[in-house]
């Protein structure tokens, strides 16, 4: 198995967000790794045929992009320690695809992410983002159940 010393966090900034991290930052701790943390939004993409919104989608990706980059820079100040500095990214697209990518590119040894738990109906309609990430990375992934914790 490869050394570890890069690990990728994809976050959702469900209240859960932070257990993962926390995980992730115990892991980048005893392996001496850097971590990276993404957030994806989800592009519209495969959506535009089924309603025409008031603005156009590019514009509203844009704004989605700025809003989430916001969002991830206060997530990270508020779980971060003041000295304790990650890299981060705000990514379009699918989200289990550019998960998937973005650690490829990165060069990401371990993959740190939660599972949300999803069971019967609720897995079939919804997927689970944690377990197309498992089937395509190149890396070892680390799931989190943060309801066991």
């Amino acid at each position: 198995m490869k050394e570890i010393k890069k690990i990728l966090v994809p976050v959702d900034f469900s209240p859960n967000a932070t257990k993962v991290l926390d995980a992730a930052r115990y892991v980048a701790g005893k392996c001496g790794a850097e971590l990276s943390v993404i957030f994806v939004v989800q592009s519209f993409d495969d959506y535009s045929g089924f309603f025409v919104p008031h603005i156009p989608i590019a514009q509203f990706e844009e704004e989605m992009l700025a809003g989430a980059r916001k969002k991830l820079d206060a997530f990270l100040e508020e779980n971060l320690p003041e000295d304790e500095t990650v890299s981060s990214e705000v990514i379009l697209g699918e989200v289990a695809v550019e998960i998937v990518e973005y650690a490829k590119r990165a060069d990401a040894h371990l993959i740190v992410m939660g599972t949300h738990g999803y069971k019967g109906l609720e897995s079939v309609l919804f997927g689970s983002v944690a377990a197309k990430v498992v089937r395509n990375a190149h890396c070892p992934v680390l799931t989190v159940n943060p309801y066991r914790q």
